[in-house]
């Protein structure tokens, strides 16, 4: 495995980490998730995020109780939690979502007890508030860094100006900006990364730890013809993601992006991860398969991404024509 920093922080993560949105409880329960995460730690995966809002908080008792069972050393694994969205979607009350002080405080705590954790070492504010001032998200943040109920915070789908007020407010405060953001990158989605935050790379450097680098699914070409049984796009509560995932125009795109992965002997997903992580800005990518055979293979990513060189990366642009 390979570790990077954080951004301009001294935590390091494991290239390729394990995620469990819209995975765990619904498609991966105890057992299985304790086979996965396993699997993931054997092979040097530091790194397992999570959120308040992923099957209303059932996800992290799940993971908090196979963390509890693993009995793994605390110093050499790190947890994420996000706040925003609460746990019941639309049917929060305000005091119940937002990044608004009572709300992220009472987060943080709910999700220490879920994971059975004392402290999370990634603490994320899951979308921006127009609601709550930035100002009162960053003293809230610190907050929590000074009771040690979280080490590191950070944004998820900040934009660029966002991010960088936080630690405009922050410097002028003498505290903590955020040191990571957690966008959705992949070979469809790529503004942010590539385009959006440089000026936040340049500024205030910060680390990356991704979503979705396989397009929830449609990467690993499964869904090239049809939506199999039993595949996440076959569950009704995410329907939604079949609107992006199922276009025509990305279906046609992955057959062809199979060529590339035929060259370098290796799978159309492996390929697809892989060069999430030739980009130096991504710290880590998280992985979310549902199978240990799907991680087995997700875990490749590591051996393959040296072997995306100037070529293949222009062979890859050749066919996504997808350049920010």
């Amino acid at each position: 495995m390979e570790y990077r920093r954080l951004g301009k922080a001294g935590l390091q993560l494991s290239v390729l980490s394990y995620g469990s949105w819209v995975t765990f409880h619904h498609q991966v329960g105890d057992s299985l998730g304790d086979r996965l995460m396993g699997m993931a730690y054997d092979n040097g995966v530091n790194f397992f995020d999570n959120a308040e809002a992923y099957e209303g908080g059932k996800s992290e008792e799940v993971m908090g109780r196979i963390l509890k069972n693993k009995q793994w050393d605390r110093t050499t694994y790190c947890v994420s939690s996000k706040a925003f969205f609460g746990l019941y979607g639309k049917n929060n009350l305000p005091t119940q979502r937002g990044l608004c002080r009572k709300h992220l405080m009472e987060a943080c705590e709910a999700a220490l007890k879920r994971m059975q954790l004392d402290y999370l070492d990634l603490f994320y504010c899951h979308r921006p508030d127009p609601e709550t001032p930035i100002e009162e998200v960053v003293r809230t943040m610190n907050t929590l860094i000074a009771q040690g109920k979280i080490l590191y915070w950070g944004t998820s789908e900040w934009s660029a100006g966002e991010i960088l007020e936080a630690h405009r407010i922050a410097k002028v405060l003498l505290l903590e900006g955020p040191t990571m953001e957690q966008p959705q990158y992949n070979l469809f989605e790529r503004k942010k990364i590539e385009l959006d935050y440089l000026p936040v790379y340049e500024e205030v450097g910060i680390g990356t730890t991704i979503w979705s680098p396989l397009a929830s699914g449609i990467l690993t070409g499964k869904y090239n013809n049809g939506v199999p049984e039993g595949s996440r796009l076959s569950i009704e509560k995410y329907a939604w993601l079949k609107e992006s995932a199922l276009q025509q125009e990305r279906i046609d795109k992955v057959k062809q992006l199979e060529k590339v992965a035929n060259e370098l002997n290796t799978t159309l997903s492996t390929l697809a991860i892989a060069w999430t992580i030739t980009n130096p800005h991504v710290t880590t990518a998280i992985l979310g398969a549902t199978k240990e055979a799907q991680l087995a293979e997700n875990l490749k990513a590591i051996d393959i991404y040296p072997l995306i060189d100037d070529a293949i990366k222009n062979e890859i642009e050749d066919i996504m024509q997808t350049k920010p």
